[in-house]
């Protein structure tokens, strides 16, 4: 099923609000003010997207990924350039980047920010559409797109939504991709729930 425009407007609007709910539990946990924007969304089959991360130069990239399991299921990622992953981590410890003490907390950070960025997702998604989703425990990578694409394993048919964020911290702009991959037939079952949502 092909969404229509207002159905992508409408899932545009779920995922900002949950990476605005994201971004107020950032700020309080590390006392700057954070701000997330989602630019754009685009609607992909798995091989588009390898394609559209490989255009952005992202060959290797910091990922922290989860399951969901429900009326929609499928898997969930939040995924950063190298450089934008070490000045996230830099920003919100308060070390300097390069230092072995940032690389010894750097997981535990981006696992922590992919946990509350993902769920805030997900979590506007299930509340809104009033729907139940269980998750799986995040897992945290360093890979190549293209071995993090083939590990998660989509089915060709498989429809994948790409959110561009734009994380800024006090002046820096840090960039990453959320990518909710959604198992064959899950994703036709979240745009009838907009439509239930919406008297469509």
């Amino acid at each position: 099923m092909k969404p229509t425009p207002f159905q992508v407007d409408a899932l545009r609007e779920l995922i900002n609000i949950g990476v605005g709910k994201a971004a107020s539990v950032l700020s309080e946990m590390v006392n700057y003010h954070i701000s997330l924007q989602v630019p754009f969304i685009k609607i992909l089959s798995p091989a588009t997207l390898k394609d559209e991360m490989e255009e952005l130069g992202r060959y290797q990239v910091a990922a922290v990924r989860l399951g969901f399991k429900g009326p929609f299921s499928g898997a969930a990622a939040l995924v950063f350039p190298p450089d934008s992953a070490s000045k996230l981590v830099a920003v919100l410890t308060g070390e300097e980047p390069g230092t072995i003490d940032l690389d010894s907390v750097r997981v535990g950070t981006l696992s922590e920010v992919g946990n509350i960025v993902i769920n805030g997702v997900m979590g506007s998604i299930a509340n809104v559409l009033k729907q139940s989703i269980n998750y799986s425990l995040p897992n945290y990578t360093e890979d190549s797109i293209d071995n993090l694409l083939i590990s998660e394993s989509p089915d060709p048919n498989s429809t994948v939504l790409l959110a561009r964020t734009r994380f800024t911290i006090e002046q820096l702009h840090i960039e990453g991709d959320i990518i909710l991959i959604f198992e064959v037939g899950s994703f036709d079952v979240l745009l009838s729930a907009i439509n239930s949502d919406t008297g469509v």
